[in-house]
């Protein structure tokens, strides 16, 4: 499927700036440039620029235009139900120690279809608040086939366009389908150690599974957020 004029604009200033062109903290080209280098409208330029900047790859900078993100920004785990950063955006975050390779929860490695004793590739992170504050811990566990074909994966460093993309050129498999299990229990030790909770305290968790156009398993993500930061909403006809 031929991507849209906007899409293609963003996906090239995307590969732009995970080449190293524009570096972190950096001005992107203006909505008036790109549409002029794209001969497309400044409105389609600034959907371009939209899309960068709800993935976290730039930020607005008043006065000065898009600049490339110096803070690291994703998404909690699952659908837009995890307060209202779902609905906005990605939030910032930080990595805890390094991916690794360890063999997964048994409810994880059954829904990448992993058998006991293979590991898989985990990637752990801290969202935050505005304040710098814990907002969730998410582990995301990657199986062999896709994080072996995508070696940065197993990097601490950042990645500019974003591991969905990342993961798409380095396979050819891409997110078709998205599957939420949603389940509330009390924050395990080592959770509460990194939200700063008590052990009693109660926490929403998320398992999200992603699955390719063929059905696959991408990825699957563990999201723990404190019962104060959860909220969802359902909007529906009566």
């Amino acid at each position: 499927m031929a991507l849209l004029k906007y899409e293609e604009i963003a996906e090239s200033l995307r590969a732009r700036i995970a080449a190293g062109e524009f570096g972190p903290g950096e001005i992107v080209p203006s909505g008036r440039d790109l549409a002029e280098q794209w001969s497309v409208s400044r409105a389609t330029a600034i959907k371009a620029m939209d899309v960068l900047r709800n993935d976290g790859v730039v930020v607005a900078k008043q006065g000065t235009g898009f600049v490339v993100t110096e803070t690291p920004v994703a998404r909690p785990a699952g659908a837009r139900q995890a307060g209202s950063t779902r609905v906005t955006g990605g939030m910032p975050f930080l990595r805890v120690g390094e991916p690794d390779w360890a063999e997964p929860p048994e409810r994880v490695a059954a829904v990448l279809g992993m058998a006991p004793g293979v590991s898989a590739l985990r990637r752990i992170r801290i969202h935050q608040l505005p304040d710098g504050s814990p907002h969730s811990y998410a582990e995301a566990w990657f199986p062999p086939e896709v994080a072996e074909a995508s070696p940065r994966l197993a990097q601490t460093a950042p990645i500019p366009e974003g591991t969905t993309r990342y993961v798409r050129r380095q396979t050819g498999r891409f997110p078709s389908e998205g599957v939420d299990v949603t389940t509330v229990r009390l924050a395990t030790e080592d959770e509460a150690r990194h939200l700063g909770l008590s052990v009693a305290t109660a926490v929403a968790v998320v398992l999200h599974t992603a699955y390719d156009q063929e059905g696959r398993p991408l990825v699957c993500e563990e999201g723990v957020t404190p019962s104060p930061h959860y909220e969802r909403v359902d909007t529906y006809a009566m």
